[in-house]
């Protein structure tokens, strides 16, 4: 194989597939991201939509490549699945049938996936209604508001949803990468080439100093590398597996391995949360007018010391909060139990639970704290230098280096895979031509 890892992947026949067709159903979704709901001014509603970046719906826009903005017909994107994936996933800490399911292997999955799906209906249902609601709260934005204009609307963007969902699992199922993951990682960088258009032009007219573009390039270098470190990083702790006999008497020597604790085992959903919390004031002052919803309003705008200080208290709760949910060290030291491995020096059952959950709790501090750097440290930047056209949140951020790191790694573990059939065949045939001179 040559050493040029992309052209590699091309000299695959499955994996060249693989890529093509998630290229595709990429394509066939940025296309219908820019398809309009019939009966909307899209000039008015960008025009209206512009005061609305700092509420939930400017971070909603966000997900899905300015979809929301646009009114278009996937204007929900691949969030009503997400949220209802997360909310079986919160349910399972709390609902024992559920927990239950996620237990019963592939049956299980299979009916929470069903369930999940439903679920996806109707929280399109609800949000679709939401969204004809707004837009007709907007004057001008609609031409011809009423009844009809909210049902259609609502149909609309639910069966775009539910086909979203759709490019989604066969994109996982079919292609490369995770499907809904790969989704909001389009979108997001779609909004890249504007903003550094907008930011060169800025510089070109003297908006920006030298001095600043320079300042940003090394901190989107400097986080980026950061993302990518912390991403990657875990905390090892040894496991001992026994010897032990299988077979007819065939001893099977003991193992030594390990289980990876990553530090920032939550990912990006605790600033996903806090920023969802945080834009409240904000979303709420924009439709109610309502004195002490203005005052709580201008606290928390961005670029204060509330928004920052309560930001990053956020991030630091949610990380520990969806850590807890996400992983449990019970289930972990019986799995270790039942197999008969242990940790050196650790008790079996409730003591290995217990030393997990201290060591997994002492590493959660750096991996939060490192989140709300990464969220908080590019808005301080930008805020120093005045820079207000391009954007470099910590979310985006996280997701893409993300996805892209997830990406990368099943496209080499398919590399890995062919060389290695490819080197199995090889060492067949060898065999079969040496048996026949034997």
């Amino acid at each position: 194989m040559s050493n040029n890892p992309v052209a590699n992947l091309f000299r695959v026949p499955e994996l060249k597939d693989k890529i093509l067709f998630t290229l595709y159903m990429l394509l066939i979704y940025r296309i219908g991201a820019h398809i309009t709901v019939p009966g909307i001014d899209v000039g008015v509603l960008r025009q209206q939509f512009g005061a609305l970046g700092n509420t939930f719906f400017g971070i909603y826009d966000m997900f899905v490549g300015g979809g929301l903005s646009r009114a278009t017909i996937f204007a929900l994107g691949i969030m009503p699945y997400i949220s209802a994936s997360i909310m079986f996933q919160l349910l399972a800490a709390v609902i024992p049938t559920v927990e239950k399911l996620q237990k019963e292997g592939e049956d299980g999955r299979k009916k929470l996936t069903q369930w999940t799906r439903y679920t996806t209906v109707a929280l399109s249902i609800a949000q679709g209604y939401g969204y004809a609601a707004f837009l007709g709260s907007m004057p001008g934005a609609v031409m011809v508001p009423g009844p009809i204009f909210v049902f259609t609307t609502v149909v609309t963007l639910t069966v775009g949803a539910l086909f979203v969902m759709w490019l989604g699992e066969q994109i996982t199922d079919r292609g490369i990468g995770n499907g809904m993951s790969l989704l909001i990682f389009f979108s997001i960088i779609e909004s890249f080439p504007a903003a550094l258009a907008r930011t060169w032009e800025a510089f070109r007219v003297g908006e920006i100093s030298a001095f600043a573009l320079a300042a940003l390039l090394v901190v989107v270098v400097f986080v980026t590398g950061a993302v990518v470190a912390m991403t990657m990083a875990a905390r090892k702790i040894p496991i001992q597996i026994p010897r032990k006999v299988v077979g007819r008497g065939r001893i099977q020597e003991g193992q030594k391995s390990f289980i990876p604790l990553r530090i920032n085992s939550a990912g990006v959903m605790p600033i996903i949360f806090a920023q969802s919390f945080i834009v409240v004031p904000g979303t709420a002052a924009a439709f109610i007018d309502l004195g002490p919803l203005q005052v709580l309003a201008e606290i928390f705008q961005p670029q204060t010391t509330a928004y920052y200080v309560t930001y990053g208290l956020l991030i630091l709760f949610f990380t520990y909060f969806y850590t807890a949910i996400i992983f449990n060290p019970v289930d972990i030291a019986e799995n270790l139990k039942k197999q008969g491995a242990f940790v050196p020096g650790v008790k079996p059952g409730a003591r290995t639970a217990e030393y997990i959950d201290r060591v997994l709790t002492r590493i959660t501090l750096p991996g939060s704290a490192y989140l709300a750097f990464v969220a908080l440290v590019p808005f301080a930047i930008f805020a120093f230098f005045n820079i207000q056209t391009f954007f470099f949140g910590g979310t985006s951020l996280l997701i893409v280096v993300g996805v892209g790191l997830d990406t990368v790694q099943q496209a080499q573990q398919l590399l890995m895979l062919r060389h290695y059939d490819g080197f199995m065949k090889k060492g067949r045939v060898k065999m079969r031509g040496r048996q026949r001179y034997m």
